[in-house]
């Protein structure tokens, strides 16, 4: 039967209408998805949303999803700076642009390059459309889903939006743009459109979410909060004794405190800071693994006080994670009280898969207390609170029972939560839900009353 002449069906007052088992089943039968999605960064990039992405697009081919991936060539690579500029990878397609990352530590470089990509990312969707009926978009770059946008204008693809990061609301926060600027405001009001056309819109938290709806209250219906993920098949918990790379830093017979991944603006390293002041004297080491604004900041401010109990590391390739995120005692995670609600720390999920106790520096009204409380795998401190972190940990380099429990409970946690099958299943549904809402539209001669 055709999907029109389903609804037809339904729609005639002579026909009972379906259970939403049946009407699911129905749903998932008719509909066969062609996705499209758009994302500057994909591995080989080592940023925490190609990563990401990557892992999900292989759960939904995996699902029956026919994916097709355009992205750009890598900028934050450890290996090599280009890619291929078409591959198959699983049954995955993966086209790249021939824009490669031009000054990629630079804001203004990365504002061009971001430019230059949605340029090609349009370009694209105007050879491709034809062969997708949906469109999966992130806000990497920030302003890429206005690409989504036209090309629901242009060929009536439906689009479906992640947003990672809210802007122009992070740069008002970090004090980038006063929120009185004709850009701040000009932007306000093209997110505003697009996600009014948007089919579905994806966010990280629900801090995020009420973010959001404070600008647009009329998308609530179709904002869907979808946590990130982490692999725990790939990430498993791996003793210090038996860790080649704690051997090799010499992690092993010390109490490790580990922050790895993005040391941003949007994060809180002064607490950090304060808490290994507190420590210099007794056995713990503090081990920061990754790149960001505020890393080079941390390091001067570690060599003019003299500290000996830090150790700096450059971001690890895929294939050391599995090592790395598990050479430690205590994963730390942390977001400035000024970009609460604005950024989610992907790290978070990673570091739960590694079975270790989190510590979480965080506002008094983050989601992630509530998370941490929930899975009892760790404990939330105020930002600016240095000396509750400090004895946080000598706790746990006392208590080895209370460690290994927290880890264990953060790890079983995120296999209940947090898997990519899990999460992947929630984005199937919002693409379902997106491409059949869309149909619906288009067909229904109600439509045109």
């Amino acid at each position: 039967m055709k999907l029109n002449e389903w609804i037809n069906q339904k729609l005639t007052p002579s026909i009972s209408i379906p259970s939403a088992d049946e009407y699911e089943h129905s749903l998932n039968v008719q509909q066969s998805i062609k996705l499209s999605v758009i994302t500057q960064f994909f591995p080989p990039d080592y940023a925490a949303t190609g990563q990401l992405i990557e892992e999900l697009v292989k759960q939904l081919e995996q699902q029956g999803v026919n994916i097709e991936v355009f992205t750009s060539q890598p900028g934050y690579a450890f290996s090599s700076n280009t890619a291929p500029s078409f591959e198959r990878v699983d049954g995955i397609k993966i086209q790249r642009s021939r824009t490669a990352q031009l000054w990629p530590g630079r804001i203004r470089g990365k504002a061009v390059n971001g430019v230059l990509y949605t340029l090609r990312a349009l370009l694209y969707l105007f050879r491709a459309w034809r062969r997708n009926n949906v469109l999966l978009i992130t806000t990497a770059p920030p302003f890429l889903p206005v690409v989504g946008y036209l090309a629901n204008l242009l060929f009536k693809l439906p689009y479906v939006c992640i947003i990672y990061d809210l802007y122009p609301d992070i740069a008002i926060a970090l004090g980038v743009v006063s929120k009185h600027n004709w850009i701040a405001k000009l932007w306000q009001a093209i997110n505003k459109r697009v996600w009014l056309k948007a089919k579905g819109i994806v966010v990280l938290s629900p801090g995020m979410k009420q973010r959001v709806l404070a600008h647009c209250p009329q998308v609530a219906h179709k904002t869907s909060v979808i946590h990130s993920w982490a692999n725990p098949e790939l990430i498993v918990p791996i003793a210090k004794q038996e860790n080649w790379f704690a051997w090799k830093y010499d992690l092993v017979n010390k109490f490790t405190v580990l922050y790895s991944g993005n040391m941003g603006r949007c994060h809180d390293i002064d607490t950090l800071l304060k808490a290994a002041i507190e420590l210099q004297d007794e056995p713990i080491q503090f081990v920061c693994i990754g790149g960001g604004a505020k890393r080079e900041e941390l390091i001067a401010q570690v060599n003019q006080l003299g500290l000996n109990n830090f150790t700096f590391l450059p971001y690890q390739d895929k294939q050391v994670l599995p090592y790395s995120l598990t050479a430690c005692d205590l994963s730390l995670v942390s977001i400035d009280p000024s970009s609460e609600s604005l950024v989610v720390p992907s790290k978070l999920y990673s570091a739960l898969a590694a079975g270790r106790p989190l510590a979480v520096v965080c506002s008094p009204h983050s989601y992630l207390r509530q998370l941490i409380a929930e899975a009892d795998c760790g404990a939330t401190f105020d930002n600016g609170d240095g000396h509750g972190l400090a004895q946080f940990i000598r706790l746990l380099n006392r208590d080895q029972e209370l460690k290994e429990r927290m880890g264990k409970a953060g790890r079983q946690y995120l296999r209940s939560h947090f898997t990519p099958k899990v999460i992947s299943q929630q984005y199937l549904d919002v693409l379902h839900q997106a491409l059949f809402n869309d149909e619906i539209t288009n067909i229904s001669p109600m439509n045109n009353k």
